[in-house]
């Protein structure tokens, strides 16, 4: 497989469609020991079942490991790490994950308690998880998703589920783009499966699915990434991470070197990119007026931007006559209106560590109710 192709197959017999482009895609020709150890590495950020929009679908995974075993391969590890603020072992029940390691007898190593070590990214130390260096070939497996602070999640910033909780605040201290495209440095993705099924292009959380019924293979993160991008209707420098992990030598940036082939009837085609493009509703945009955010971490801006969605859906948001305040920059701070533990210094803030979006929401709808209230 040429590195610079990405198939895409259609349909909706997930597993056989991820095998058929396994198969197109001579995955095998890349391991030249079947004693190999592989890991295979999903989008398991919360506990969210797949079709809601955030997590890889267990059939995808499945697919994989058949096609693994099929070939005599035996040592398989899924691993992963959900977000701060969930447990792995409840995203790995609710997903279906325990159930899929029970039937295909592959361990599951939960990144959260793995052991971790600091390592040079070519130029940035960064905590790494030791089960990183436990596997021979690295098959990463994300969901094609909007997000609230990059615009985009795919290939690259689904290695941020191989570093310990108190790395990924870190990352949000640091802006998220520079770490990311370090840590794909850092982190080797021998082949990609990327689930664009029915990914939520606005939240990286789920709650609105967009469904696409597609999967796809390639070998560069770097220009699934770019190519993402493009296909949502952004430039490259409006998701900096992507330029910058070129630059260290990650991959291709430069979304027209892509070859896109279609999988159909068992065989490859050129396929109208045109047909492939994707449109998110941008409202990300929109009730990220309503806030103000210093290094908040993924889950805590993730559950809030929902709450607002909610809140203006109802014509409340346009109500509220102040920024919300959120992220660890405002810790030891003062202020007026604030989510989460890091806030808590303010006038009116909501605890947690993250609040939930039904508690953020509730709290916000009390707050605004109580502003604009007729004093009469």
């Amino acid at each position: 497989m040429d590195d610079k192709n990405i198939f895409i197959n259609h349909g909706t017999a997930y597993k056989e469609m991820t095998k058929e482009l396994l198969e197109a895609s001579d995955l095998i020709g890349r391991i030249s020991d079947r004693s190999c150890r592989v890991g295979i590495k999903p989008n398991l950020v919360s506990p969210s079942v797949a079709s809601e929009g955030a997590t890889t679908h267990p059939e995808v995974v499945a697919g994989i490991i058949e096609y693994l075993q099929a070939y005599g391969v035996r040592q398989i590890v899924i691993m992963e790490g959900s977000w701060v603020g969930a447990k792995t072992s409840d995203a790995v029940r609710v997903c279906g994950y325990g159930d899929l390691c029970r039937y295909y007898q592959v361990e599951f190593e939960d990144a959260q308690k793995s052991a971790w070590e600091k390592r040079d990214c070519k130029g940035m130390d960064l905590a790494i998880c030791t089960c990183v260096d436990q596997v021979d070939l690295m098959i990463n497996v994300p969901v094609l998703k909007g997000h609230c602070q990059t615009k985009i999640t795919c290939a690259l910033k689904n290695m941020k589920g191989l570093i310990p909780n108190k790395e990924k605040r870190r990352f949000h201290q640091m802006g998220l783009h520079r770490p990311i495209a370090h840590l794909a440095a850092g982190i080797r993705q021998d082949f990609i499966v990327v689930d664009h099924i029915c990914g939520d292009l606005d939240f990286e959380d789920g709650g609105h699915p967009v469904v696409r019924d597609q999967i796809w293979t390639a070998a560069d993160p770097v220009l699934v990434d770019a190519w993402v991008c493009h296909m949502m209707g952004y430039e490259k420098d409006q998701v900096p991470y992507i330029g910058m992990a070129e630059e260290l030598g990650v991959g291709c940036g430069d979304w027209t070197q892509v070859k896109v082939r279609e999988y159909r009837a068992g065989e490859l085609s050129r396929v109208d990119l045109q047909d492939l493009a994707v449109s998110n509703s941008r409202k990300v945009v929109e009730l990220q007026d309503a806030v103000e955010e210093v290094g908040s971490c993924s889950a805590c801006y993730g559950y809030l931007l929902p709450a607002l969605d909610r809140l203006r859906e109802e014509g409340l948001l346009e109500r509220l006559d102040e920024k919300i305040s959120i992220g660890q920059g405002y810790k030891k701070q003062s202020g007026r209106l604030g989510i989460g533990n890091c806030t808590s210094g303010f006038a009116h803030h909501l605890a947690g560590c993250p609040p939930m979006p039904d508690e953020i929401y509730r709290f916000l709808k009390e707050y605004i109710c109580s502003q604009t209230a007729d004093p009469s």
